[in-house]
């Protein structure tokens, strides 16, 4: 699988954690930033994370910021993604089985390395229920394509 990441200076420890663990469990990489710790910009790259993902260049996206909240909300602006702030593998799990969520998002200040894995490991290994879910996530694309009302 080809998986984009990406993270703010908040994020970018746990980011350099999950290319790790990526790599060491098959998965190629795509880096979108940032580099170090010094402070950005969240959307400067959470947004090419999220646009790979949406046209279909990466198959997935790990994003992490201080909160995950602000990768959160960048990624569920493009049309496509279904981005899930996750903190637990219950969370991971659910996102995957009910929402087939395409974006993790982590936050960088919560999450530690034994947790990250947890995550991780339940995301990677889960895939979409389907059922009722479908038609679920259809009217979510469905007002994405067509904007408010």
């Amino acid at each position: 699988m080809n998986v984009a990441v990406a993270a703010d200076h908040g994020g970018y420890e746990l980011k350099q954690h999950v290319k790790r663990w990526l790599a060491e469990h098959g998965h190629q990489v795509t880096d979108f930033g940032a580099h170090g710790t010094d402070s950005v910009d969240y959307p400067d790259f959470g947004f090419p994370a999220a646009d790979a993902v949406a046209r279909g260049e990466a198959d997935a996206a790990v994003l992490c910021c201080t909160t995950g909240i602000g990768m959160s909300i960048t990624a569920n602006k493009v049309p496509g993604v279904r981005a899930a702030l996750v903190f637990d593998p219950e969370f991971a799990r659910t996102s995957r089985t009910h929402n087939n969520a395409n974006a993790l998002c982590l936050a960088g200040k919560r999450t530690d390395a034994t947790q990250a894995d947890a995550i991780l490991d339940v995301w990677f290994a889960t895939g979409f229920e389907g059922g009722r879910h479908t038609r679920r996530l259809g009217k979510i694309a469905a007002r994405e394509n067509t904007g408010p009302e």
